[in-house]
C-alpha cells in the first residue's frame, strides 16, 4: 500500500488546483474528441480523408514487411542447404518486394507528415479566428473578470497546441490497425504471448496516466501565475513601459518578482518530472522483462525444431513491434486523455455566452432620434464588487443636446457612457431611447449609431489611414472620407509629416513604424469620431493631451461636428465643459445637480465649487 500511496502522492498540489481526477473522469474527458475530430474534418474534408486513407495503407505495411522478411530467411536457409542447385529468382523477387515496401512506406510517411502539417496549420488558424470571433461576442464585464481571463488564456494556448492532439489521435488509430494485423500471427502461434504483452505494459500505462494528470493539474492551477509571468516579461521589456521602468528603477523589482514566480514553478515542476522519470524507468524495466521472457520462449521453440528461422524472425519481430506499438498506444492514450482535458478548457471557453444579446424581434432603431435618452432609477454594480458604481440616476439626454458630465475621478462618468452604448446593462432601473427600453433594440445597430472615443483609446499598430478608418471600418477603402475626417480632427497636420502619409505604420511594434506624441495620437483618435458620423457622439476627455491652442481649435470643429446631433462630453476642463447645453454633476455614482454653466454657477453648489477651485489655479 505504501508503494502505491507514494506513487499517487501529489507534490504539485496548490490551493488553486483542480482536485485530482479519477480514472472515470479521465475517460470522461475523451467525450470531447468527437467534437474535436468534427472540427478537424470541417477544416478540410479532402485533406482529412486523404490522411485517413494513407494511414490505413501504412498500417498494413509492417506486417507485410515482417512476413516477406520471414520468407527471405527461410529461402536463404533452403538455398544454403542445396548449394548445388541455386535458383535465386524467387529470393530476388522477395528482396525486390521488401525494397518496394520500404520505398512506399517512406513515401506514405512523408505524405502523412505533410498532410498533418498543412491540416494542423489550417486548424490552428481557423481555431484562432473562432476564438477571436467568440471573444468579440462576449460582454465587456466578462473581460473585466479574472476567472474569465484564465479561461481565455487557456483557450488561447490550445489553439496552437491542439494540432499535436490531432496528430496523436490519427497516429493512435493507425497504430491500433497495425497492431490488429500483427496480432493475427501471434494469436495463431500462441495466444498467451498477447496476454503476457498486455500485463507487462499496464504498469507503465497507469504510471503515465497518473503523471499526465498531475502535469495537467499543475499547469491548470498555475494559470493566474503564468499570466502574471507573461505580464512581467512584457512590462520589463516593452517600449510602452521603458520610460517609467528606467525612471523609477523598476527593473530590479520586476525581475525579482519574475525570478521568484518562475523559480517556484520550476521547483514544483522539477519534483514532478524527477518522480516521473524514476517511476518510468522502473515500469520500462518490467516491460522489457516481459518482452525478453517471450523472446526466450520463441527461441526455445525454434531450437527444438518447432519453428523455422524465418518463423523466429517473424514472431520475434512481430512481438517486438507489438510491444512498441502497445506501449505507444497506451502512453499516447494517456497523452490523448491529457490533451482532452486541455481540450475541455478550449470548449468551455466557447460555452461562455453573452448576456447582452439581440431580442428575438428587435425594434427598428430611430433615424433620426426624436426624443432622446431617459435614465430611470439606473444603478450599476460591477461583477464581484460590493460598491455600486452608479445608483439612482434619473435624468434626460434630449435629442440634439450637448451634455457634459462633471465629477471627480471614479465618480461613475465613464460607466455612465458605457451604459449608454449598452456595453453594460443596468443592474437596476432602465434606460429608454425615444420611450423604448434600450434592451429592445439590436445592440449592434445601437452601437453603429454611437461614436465613442474613450480617454484610454487604443493606439492600434496599423497605418495612419486605418487608425482613422477604425471609426467606421467598413469604409476603410473610402480615402476621401478618411482624409476629410483627418482634416476635421486636425490629424491631417500630423499625417503630412509622416514619410508614407496615410500608409505609414504608426507605433514602434513593427518594422519601419513611427511613434507619435500623446497629443498627435489623440488627434488620430478624434479622427475616428468624425469618421463615425453617428447620431450620438461621446468624447471621454478628448483633449487631455492637447495644448491650449489645439484644444481651442478642436472644440471649434467639435461644435460644427455636433450640430443637430446628440453629444456627451466628459472633461475636467471647465473651459471645455461650459460649451455644453447642460451639465450633469455626478459624485460617488449619484446625481448631484444639473443645469447650464450659468445656472449652476448661480446655484453655488458642487459645480460652482469645482469651477472656482480650478479657476483659482489660473489666477
Amino acid at each position: 500500500m505504501a508503494f502505491w500511496s507514494n506513487l499517487f502522492s501529489n507534490p504539485t498540489r496548490r490551493t488553486s488546483d483542480k482536485p485530482p481526477l479519477t480514472i472515470k473522469e479521465r475517460f470522461s474527458a475523451l467525450k470531447n474528441l468527437p467534437a474535436f475530430l468534427k472540427l478537424i474534418w470541417q477544416t478540410s474534408p479532402r485533406m482529412a480523408f486523404a490522411n485517413i486513407v494513407l494511414r490505413i495503407v501504412r498500417a498494413a505495411i509492417p506486417l507485410s514487411t515482417l512476413y516477406i522478411g520471414k520468407l527471405i530467411i527461410d529461402e536463404v536457409v533452403r538455398l544454403a542447404r542445396t548449394p548445388d542447385n541455386l535458383e535465386l529468382n524467387y529470393l530476388f523477387l522477395l528482396i525486390g518486394l521488401e525494397f518496394g515496401l520500404a520505398i512506399i512506406s517512406d513515401l506514405l510517411n512523408r505524405a502523412t507528415t505533410l498532410l498533418d502539417s498543412l491540416l494542423g496549420d489550417l486548424f490552428a488558424n481557423q481555431s484562432s479566428i473562432r476564438l477571436m470571433e467568440h471573444a468579440a461576442s462576449l460582454d465587456l464585464d466578462q473581460f473585466e473578470d479574472a476567472t474569465f481571463y484564465d479561461k481565455l488564456e487557456r483557450a488561447r494556448r490550445q489553439t496552437l497546441s491542439r494540432t499535436v492532439l490531432m496528430t496523436q489521435v490519427l497516429g493512435q488509430a493507425q497504430d491500433i490497425i497495425t497492431m490488429a494485423f500483427l496480432s493475427v500471427g501471434l494469436i495463431a502461434f500462441n495466444p498467451w504471448l498477447i496476454l503476457l504483452l498486455v500485463v507487462a505494459v499496464i504498469p507503465a500505462f497507469l504510471g503515465e496516466s497518473h503523471f499526465n494528470e498531475r502535469s495537467y493539474s499543475l499547469v491548470h492551477g498555475w494559470t493566474p501565475e503564468r499570466r502574471e509571468l507573461d505580464y512581467l516579461r512584457m512590462t520589463g521589456a516593452s517600449d510602452d513601459t521603458a520610460k517609467e521602468v528606467k525612471i523609477f528603477g523598476l527593473s530590479g523589482f520586476l525581475t525579482d518578482r519574475f525570478r521568484q514566480l518562475s523559480d517556484e514553478f520550476y521547483n514544483v515542476n522539477k519534483r514532478l518530472v524527477l518522480k516521473r522519470a524514476a517511476w518510468g524507468s522502473l515500469f520500462a524495466s518490467i516491460g522489457s522483462a516481459g518482452y525478453y521472457g517471450a523472446y526466450v520462449f520463441i527461441i526455445y521453440k525454434t531450437v527444438t525444431g518447432h519453428l523455422s528461422l524465418g518463423d523466429l524472425t517473424f514472431l520475434s519481430g512481430s512481438f517486438m513491434r507489438m510491444r512498441g506499438l502497445l506501449e505507444s498506444i497506451l502512453n499516447r492514450f494517456s497523452g490523448i486523455a491529457e490533451g482532452s482535458l486541455y481540450l475541455q478548457d478550449f470548449f468551455e471557453f466557447f460555452e461562455l455566452q453573452p448576456r447582452i444579446t439581440p431580442p428575438v424581434a428587435p425594434k427598428p432603431f430611430p433615424r433620426p432620434i426624436r426624443q432622446g435618452f431617459t435614465f430611470e432609477n439606473v444603478g450599476f454594480k460591477y461583477r464581484n464588487a460590493e460598491k455600486w458604481a452608479i445608483r439612482n440616476l434619473n435624468f434626460e439626454l434630449k435629442a440634439g443636446e450637448k451634455l457634459a458630465l462633471v465629477g471627480e475621478n471614479g465618480a461613475g462618468k465613464t460607466t455612465l457612457v458605457k451604459l449608454l452604448a449598452r456595453l453594460y446593462d443596468p443592474t437596476e432601473g432602465r434606460i429608454l431611447l425615444d420611450g423604448t427600453d434600450l434592451r429592445e433594440y439590436d445592440p449592434a445597430e445601437l452601437r453603429r449609431e454611437i461614436g465613442v472615443i474613450f480617454q484610454d483609446f487604443v493606439r492600434f499598430q496599423l497605418s495612419a489611414g486605418n487608425n482613422i478608418a477604425i471609426g467606421r471600418i467598413e469604409e476603410k477603402e473610402n480615402q476621401p472620407r478618411i482624409e476629410t475626417s483627418a482634416q476635421l480632427s486636425l490629424a491631417d497636420s500630423v499625417i503630412k509629416k509622416l514619410p508614407e502619409g496615410y500608409n505609414q505604420i504608426i507605433g514602434r511594434r513593427f518594422s519601419k513604424g513611427l511613434d507619435l506624441s500623446g497629443g498627435e495620437w489623440q488627434k488620430i483618435a478624434l479622427g475616428r469620431a468624425y469618421m463615425r458620423d453617428a447620431q450620438l457622439l461621446i468624447l471621454d476627455e478628448p483633449t487631455a493631451a492637447l495644448d491650449a491652442r489645439a484644444e481651442h481649435e478642436v472644440f471649434q470643429r467639435f461644435a460644427e461636428l455636433t450640430k443637430g446631433k446628440t453629444a456627451v462630453l466628459i472633461s475636467h476642463r471647465f473651459s471645455t465643459v461650459r460649451m455644453a447645453d447642460r451639465i450633469l454633476v455626478i459624485e460617488n455614482g449619484q446625481f448631484v445637480e444639473m443645469g447650464s454653466h450659468t445656472e449652476l454657477l448661480q446655484k453655488g453648489g458642487r459645480y460652482a465649487e469645482l469651477f472656482h477651485l480650478q479657476a483659482a489655479g489660473y489666477r
